[in-house]
């Protein structure tokens, strides 16, 4: 009986023990993982080793991660004026370089008709076939060159092409009016009717063709030019807000790393983690300031300079053009009045006045340069002129600019007295102004004109030279080398400054 009450008691107790043991086991086996991690938020787990690894580690990823965003920056900046300063606006810059050889080209082609092929005229006509073929040189160049440049564009080789194409017929044209004048020993202002008839073709192909395509494609080229410097402006500036977070989260790390330091260890400075602590500074100020002065100087580079090259570049071509006007107006009898306003609208592009009827033009336009010249701060004009006087930025461009305008003025002067020449029945007399070379006659007073533009272009073209390779300096390989030695050295001693103290620890 004492057996059986023993065993039949104790079975359960057993039982009960078992199955009691069994949740405490499932306990103890998920129990870690959460408490582990809730001990990353207890301050007893942070031991000072622990502290110290810890913001050695965030105060080395920092530094690297500012300097990522460094390289990233400074990788865009180098970018951006590569894109700009070596191919978009040189390739602006030759396609209105393109537009104002094509112009002279059919202004010496009109000058071929307006000297004649008689014997007497011989000096004049050759001065005038040499400009012809450099011109034509000229133009060929520019749209060899534009070939290149569009080596990897098969609608923009096809472009060019089909420009090249239309200049070998003007060219064609052109011959086959000059050989016509000679067979016909034409006198000066007096082409022989087939002549006249194959540059009537030549210049209406131009007009038609050759001219509006090199405006297309220099318009364009102006638009790549403005949309990535608008982009890249962007783009640095965000990047320099995003090197200054960086480089002061760098910053602060290593601050808290020395005042942990300092606090844990009752020391009062590590020299080695104050010395990462400068060099992160100067690389954080050497940082800032390449991408400050790579924007500054892209600003002077498109806005102070290029825009005023182009604006300027287009009102030579342009002044060229209506230069041609004249030739043909005195050329061409039948078609005067519709080249009488080419004239005029062309002038309008150089100088735009509030004055519609041409006859009222020279007197405007002499009241406007007055006003400007009495104050410089008055310009009250517009076109492309107008452009430039609102951009003067450089030492002499001021005086270089205001030349141009009087030039043009002294031109415009010429234009009325040409044709008052004309008007009086006196054709020759209007030819050998006209052509005149001296200072006083037309192409003379046009020479100036031209060598002014020259001048203020010139004076554009080198501080944009001048901004786009100084930008190239800085961002040179010198400027990689200082910062990967900061980097390594910042790195080097944040990790020199940390050791000693985590081997009292051992």
């Amino acid at each position: 009986m004492t057996a059986g009450g023993a065993s039949g008691p104790r079975a359960p107790r057993t039982g009960r023990s078992s199955t009691a043991a069994a949740p405490a086991s499932r306990t103890s086996t998920a129990g870690p993982a959460p408490a582990g991690l809730a001990r990353l938020f207890q301050r007893a787990f942070w031991t000072t080793p622990r502290r110290v690894r810890a913001l050695t580690a965030a105060a080395l990823a920092a530094l690297l991660l500012f300097a990522g965003v460094g390289y990233t920056v400074l990788s865009g900046a180098r970018d951006s004026v590569d894109a700009i300063g070596h191919h978009a606006a040189p390739q602006a810059e030759r396609a209105s370089d393109l537009y104002f050889a094509l112009g002279d080209l059919d202004a010496q082609a009109a000058n071929l008709l307006l000297v004649g092929a008689d014997e007497a005229d011989f000096a004049k006509r050759k001065a005038v076939e040499d400009t012809y073929d450099q011109r034509r040189a000229q133009a060929d160049a520019d749209l060899e060159q534009a070939t290149e440049a569009l080596s990897g564009d098969a609608a923009g080789r096809k472009a060019v092409q089909d420009e090249l194409d239309a200049l070998g017929q003007y060219e064609a044209l052109v011959a086959r009016s000059d050989l016509q004048e000679n067979t016909a020993r034409s006198l000066p202002g007096k082409p022989s009717a087939d002549a006249l008839s194959s540059y009537r073709q030549a210049t209406d192909l131009l007009r038609s063709q050759l001219l509006p395509d090199a405006d297309q494609v220099a318009n364009a080229n102006a638009a790549v030019v403005a949309s990535s410097y608008t982009a890249q402006r962007g783009d640095l500036d965000s990047g320099w807000w995003w090197l200054l977070v960086t480089g002061l989260l760098a910053l602060g790390l290593l601050g808290t790393l020395q005042r942990t330091l300092t606090v844990r260890y009752r020391r009062l400075i590590s020299p080695p983690l104050i010395a990462a602590l400068l060099l992160a500074v100067i690389g954080l100020g050497y940082g800032l300031s390449l991408v400050s002065g790579t924007s500054d100087r892209l600003h002077t580079a498109k806005a102070d300079a290029y825009d005023s090259v182009i604006a300027l570049s287009r009102a030579k071509a342009v002044a060229y053009d209506s230069n041609a006007d004249e030739s043909r107006w005195l050329s061409d009898p039948s078609r005067a009045d519709s080249y009488a306003q080419a004239f005029f609208d062309k002038s309008q592009q150089v100088v735009k006045l509030d004055h519609t009827d041409p006859a009222d033009y020279l007197a405007a336009l002499t009241q406007a340069v007055s006003a400007h010249q009495a104050s410089a701060g008055t310009v009250g004009f517009g076109g492309f002129l107008g452009d430039e006087e609102h951009n003067i930025t450089f030492a002499g461009e001021q005086q270089a600019a205001d030349q141009v305008l009087s030039d043009f003025r002294t031109y415009q002067q010429d234009d009325r007295q040409i044709r008052q020449l004309q008007g009086q029945g006196r054709l020759a007399d209007a030819i050998a102004f006209d052509t005149g070379t001296a200072v006083g006659q037309s192409d003379g007073d046009f020479g100036k004109l031209s060598d002014a533009f020259d001048q203020v272009i010139a004076i554009n073209q080198h501080a944009f030279d001048q901004a786009v390779q100084q930008s190239d300096d800085a961002l040179g390989g010198g400027a990689a080398i200082a910062c990967a030695v900061l980097l390594a050295g910042a790195l080097a001693l944040t990790v020199l400054a940390v050791r000693p103290r985590l081997r009292e620890y051992r």
